[in-house]
């Protein structure tokens, strides 16, 4: 499977729920109360501009926009959701690029941090990903991203996987979602391993579990948000939704709340030594980027390689 046509199944998905990833994790929350995206923020506390690779609908740019002064800019293969953070309050002059993450459309030693939510893991191609983000940051600059983790255990995500699973084995070809990203991606080790040829320090890797419990409905919409369902037919996905909401009254406590819970890898590193800066600063070649910037903010408007193993959500 090549790097262009799991991009076109990211396209192709994301078209028709551009604002899935938020939907499902800005409501989860970690034991200190913060959400993924909070806790990816406030990782990258002190640096003005900041890239969000892979932004989706822009949940985590106008929480980083929240900060005074801050210069955070975003990039997505997907228009539908960019459209949606278009529509988010967010600092006039913010761009917004519709681009590949191996073609950066910036400048060399442009932003002081990057960050990116359940999105690194997703990408092809991941070496030039990694020369990319290094060539766009200044010496010394943070790369913080959050990672799919799996289940917690014993609550209704490893319910939903095993189920999923099963519905995938007996599904025919066409309804099998194309290899997604890079396993190396996944790992401490793996990231090292891709990371430190483009000059990155040996990564922090912090897990993180993330409750996403709810009524079970909730909970239903948000692990449906995967990517292996997707293709699925809908026979196929009533099926599953009947097998998962049968299992989970099992888990469902007295008041209604079914126990979700996800694992989430916190990883973080610094740029030591900018390795594949041009001197003369240029913005990348990328024939299809799409960058513009946001003119004005709007006062009046305020989850993989395999997603059955890894992560909940797109």
């Amino acid at each position: 499977m090549t790097t262009t046509s799991q991009e076109a199944f990211l396209r192709a998905f994301h078209a028709e729920r551009p604002a899935v990833t938020a939907d499902a994790f800005a409501g989860g929350r970690a034991v200190d109360g913060r959400s993924s995206y909070e806790i990816l923020r406030d990782r990258v506390a002190g640096h003005g501009r900041v890239l969000d690779l892979g932004c989706g609908d822009g949940l985590l740019l106008e929480l980083l926009a929240r900060t005074e002064g801050r210069r955070p800019a975003g990039v997505d293969l997907s228009p539908e959701a960019l459209a949606l953070a278009r529509r988010r309050p967010l600092p006039a002059g913010t761009t917004l690029a519709e681009s590949r993450a191996q073609h950066l459309p910036f400048a060399d030693n442009t932003f002081d941090a990057c960050v990116s939510h359940m999105a690194l893991m997703l990408m092809g191609e991941v070496e030039q990903v990694a020369a990319e983000v290094a060539r766009v940051l200044r010496p010394g600059g943070m790369l913080a991203c959050v990672i799919g983790g799996g289940a917690v255990g014993g609550e209704a995500y490893e319910l939903f996987v095993g189920l999923l699973r099963s519905a995938i084995e007996t599904a025919p070809a066409e309804q099998r979602i194309p290899a997604l990203g890079d396993r190396r991606t996944r790992s401490r080790a793996g990231l090292d391993s891709v990371l430190a040829p483009a000059g990155f320090a040996p990564v922090d890797w912090e897990t993180v579990p993330i409750d996403l419990s709810g009524p079970v409905e909730q909970v239903w919409d948000a692990l449906a948000g995967v990517y292996d369902v997707g293709p699925l037919d809908a026979a196929t996905v009533e099926s599953l939704r009947a097998d998962f909401l049968t299992g989970a009254k099992k888990l469902t406590a007295p008041n209604g709340v079914v126990p979700c819970g996800m694992n989430v890898h916190l990883v973080t590193t610094n740029l030591t030594t900018n390795l594949t800066a041009n001197p003369e600063t240029r913005p990348a070649a990328n024939a299809t980027a799409s960058p513009e910037t946001h003119p004005t903010a709007n006062p009046e408007t305020h989850p993989t390689a395999n997603a059955t193993a890894e992560t909940a959500t797109a």
